[in-house]
């Protein structure tokens, strides 16, 4: 089946958010604290697809105060952090929905993503994943992760669904 048909189906996006919502770079400040650089298109396309009934969820393996500060401020309930092993976060969020994993979309750019791309009914790569990762998926951006992919997802799944138009209406665009 053609991704745009899976597409159709999706009723949760979860993201891995090292890599895929930031360009999984650690940037140290002098006191030692990690920052990170967030997209804002990225997040503009979360707060869209929110909108018209899409959740969004994350499941990270590290802990951040900065993605967790970037998380609250995107309204995103469903968030997981310090979790390697990303199966067990997935199934909370199935559950919680009451929707089969081919409803759910997974972008990831790493191994540690795996497990849940080869689970979902959509497994989507980053432009800059690890090529392993690349094969699993059924749709990769061209966008790396951290600049607008996320965005390019959304957009993917919103026009799959026929509601692209009706999401962008909100600007007039």
């Amino acid at each position: 089946m053609r991704a745009e048909q899976l597409a159709k189906e999706i009723k949760v996006i979860v993201l891995d958010c090292d890599g895929v919502l930031t360009d999984g770079g650690l940037y140290y400040d002098a006191e030692g604290k990690v920052t990170k650089r967030f997209n804002v298109q990225d997040g503009l396309g979360i707060k869209v697809v929110q909108k018209v009934g899409i959740p969004v969820a994350v499941i990270t393996g590290l802990e951040s105060d900065a993605v967790k500060a970037r998380i609250t401020t995107l309204g995103i309930d469903d968030y997981f952090s310090g979790f390697l092993d990303k199966m067990d976060c997935l199934e909370i969020i199935r559950s919680k929905y009451g929707i089969t994993m081919q409803n759910i979309a997974y972008v990831g750019d790493d191994w540690v993503d795996l497990g849940p791309m080869r689970a979902v009914g959509l497994p989507i790569a980053v432009a800059n994943a690890q090529p392993e990762t690349k094969d699993v998926a059924r749709f990769v951006t061209q966008s790396r992760g951290g600049d607008g992919a996320v965005r390019e997802v959304i957009r993917f799944i919103l026009k799959a669904q026929g509601k692209l138009e009706q999401a962008m209406s909100r600007w007039n665009v």
